[in-house]
């Protein structure tokens, strides 16, 4: 017998026999909304890509997806949010300071590192360094020289994270000397860079461009592979001369040890395809990322490639302590 649409009771039967051998999860995931919990504020980069993923996974789910703002205390809230969940719907959408470079600030974590898993990669966010148009110089080149005849009297500021060891590498591989002045409130560091109270500072680029097109700060150069899209005229540490100064900014999805492989694939392969839409990729670079296509074993290993470079400029700085 054969129903309207044209198939067999057999074929009907054989395929709600194998429906029901796959895991519960492959069937039905989503059951309930999915939440994205980031380690930065409202209106970043970051923050703005993972939205447009969460509207695309929506439509794609048919349950809602919402990104949770756990910014500070080097992305600890998030993680520690990320993690209590382990709910089979919260995913941490992170850099990869959680799991390449946290404990080497923190003599504790109040969580293991091998409980993040690198699922995805979605955006490459761009850093580099600025300096107050006060000091008159116009490549990197120009303020090093600088820093050499004044040793120790220029000045910066920086956000955590990866910019802490950009300056050090930065100091170490130049052999100048300067003076972090720390901020509580990284506001006040752009009103200083401004007015030349400030000499340089080095954070996320999307908040450096307002400043380097009014002419009151120059960006010397991005750490990154790849020009900013945001600020093509400004080189690479590469360009500027200086290889070694190159820092990559890869994030993406990150889900917990033990995860249930279905999930994992149906994640990966939801997020691939959106991170490969023309559309995602015009609304990315707009707030200054770029969407960086790639597997889950190649998300490992660029993570993986950060830690060793960290560690390595961590473990320089300690040797060279008396």
């Amino acid at each position: 017998m054969r129903n309207r649409s044209g198939l067999t009771i057999a074929s009907l039967a054989a395929v709600s026999l194998s429906m029901s051998a796959l895991p519960a999860h492959a069937q039905s995931w989503p059951q309930r909304t999915v939440r994205f919990i980031i380690p930065l504020p409202p209106g970043s980069g970051m923050d703005l890509s993972a939205r447009v993923v969460a509207e695309k996974l929506a439509q794609k789910w048919g349950q809602g997806v919402v990104v949770e703002n756990r910014q500070g205390a080097d992305a600890i809230p998030a993680v520690t949010a990320f993690l209590s969940a382990r709910d089979n719907h919260t995913f941490l959408f992170s850099f990869g300071q959680p799991v390449t470079f946290n404990h080497l600030l923190h003599d504790r974590l109040p969580y293991d590192i091998k409980d993040l898993v690198p699922l995805v990669p979605v955006i490459e966010n761009f850093m580099g360094m600025s300096v107050t148009a006060k000091l008159n110089v116009a490549t990197l080149a120009d303020f090093i020289k600088l820093a050499k005849s004044q040793p120790g009297k220029l000045n910066y500021a920086i956000t955590a994270g990866l910019p802490v060891y950009a300056m050090l590498a930065l100091q170490r591989n130049t052999g100048i000397a300067l003076t972090n002045i720390p901020y509580r409130d990284f506001g006040p560091a752009y009103s200083d860079l401004n007015t030349g109270r400030l000499d340089a500072l080095a954070t996320g680029i999307p908040t450096q461009v307002a400043h380097h097109r009014a002419g009151t700060a120059k960006l010397l150069f991005v750490t990154n592979s790849a020009r900013s899209p945001q600020v093509p005229d400004v080189p690479t540490a590469k360009e500027a001369g200086y290889p070694d100064l190159t820092f990559e900014g890869p994030s993406g999805i990150f889900g917990w040890r033990d995860i249930p492989p279905e999930i994992v694939r149906r994640v990966v392969a939801d997020v691939t395809a959106i991170v490969a839409d023309p559309d995602f990729r015009a609304r990315a670079l707009k707030v200054g990322t770029v969407p960086i296509p790639g597997s889950q074993a190649q998300f490992a290993a660029s993570i993986e490639n950060q830690r060793n470079q960290i560690t390595a400029i961590h473990l320089a700085g300690k040797k060279s302590k008396p």
